[in-house]
C-alpha cells in the first residue's frame, strides 16, 4: 500500500522493531481510514470482529461514534506508512467486559485487528513483534498496570497468539448484548486474558 492510507498525523507512539521497521500508532480517523477498515472487517478472516456486512459509511459511523467518546479510542497502526493493524483501547469500567470480572485501578481493554499480509506477504515473528509494541504502547506509555483481551471464545487464533504473547488466561463470560441507538453488539461469548506490566517486562 501507498502512504497515503497513513495520513499526516501525529503518532502517540513510535517504536522501531528489529528487521521489521518502525510502528506508528496514530489516531484513527473516522472518514479517512474507513476505507482500509472496512476492507479489514469485511473479510471472512475478521467474521469475530463483529462488523461482517457493514457498508464503508457504517463503519466510518462506528468509528465517529467511538470518537465522540472518553473511554473508547480506535488507533490505525502503520509500519513505515503500511495500516497494519487496528488498535482499540477503553475502560473495562465502561465497557459490558467489566460486567464479567473484577476490575482493578490501573486496568486497559484492548482489542487487535491484524491487517492481511501486506506487500511482503508473512512474516515470521510479525505478530509477537507488533503485539510487543502495543502492549508497550498501552502499559508503558498509557502508564497502565494490565490488560485485558476478550477475544471470541472461538476465535482459537486470536486466543492463542494472546497466550504465546504471555497473556494468562480468565474465565471465559458472556458479554451482555448492548442494543442502543448508535451502537448494537450481540451477545458474545468471550474468553478473558490479561497481561500485567511485571510479566510484560520481567527480566
Amino acid at each position: 500500500m501507498s502512504d497515503t492510507h497513513a495520513p499526516a498525523r501525529e503518532a502517540v507512539h513510535e517504536q522501531p522493531v528489529a528487521g521489521l521497521g518502525t510502528l506508528r500508532v496514530l489516531p484513527l480517523d473516522a472518514q479517512a481510514d474507513a476505507g482500509v477498515v472496512h476492507g479489514w472487517v469485511s473479510e471472512e478472516r475478521a467474521s469475530f470482529w463483529g462488523m461482517n456486512g457493514l457498508t464503508r459509511d457504517q463503519v466510518a459511523e462506528t468509528y465517529a461514534h467511538m470518537d465522540r467518546l472518553d473511554t473508547h479510542h480506535a488507533f490505525l497502526v502503520v509500519c513505515d506508512a503500511e495500516p497494519v493493524a487496528l488498535l482499540q483501547t477503553y475502560e473495562p469500567a465502561a465497557d459490558r467486559v467489566g460486567e464479567c470480572y473484577r476490575v482493578e485501578p490501573g486496568d486497559i481493554g484492548v482489542h487487535v485487528l491484524l491487517a492481511p499480509a501486506g506487500t511482503h506477504g508473512a512474516r515470521p515473528g510479525w505478530s509477537a513483534a507488533l503485539l510487543g509494541a502495543l502492549v508497550s504502547y498501552v502499559l508503558l506509555g498509557l502508564d497502565r498496570h494490565r490488560v485485558v483481551v476478550d477475544p471470541d471464545v472461538r476465535n482459537e487464533k486470536a486466543v492463542a497468539r494472546f497466550l504465546r504473547q504471555g497473556f494468562t488466561a480468565g474465565p471465559v463470560v458472556v458479554l451482555p448484548e448492548i442494543d442502543l441507538p448508535d451502537v448494537y453488539l450481540p451477545e458474545k461469548h468471550a474468553q478473558l486474558a490479561f497481561l500485567t506490566r511485571e510479566v510484560a517486562f520481567r527480566g
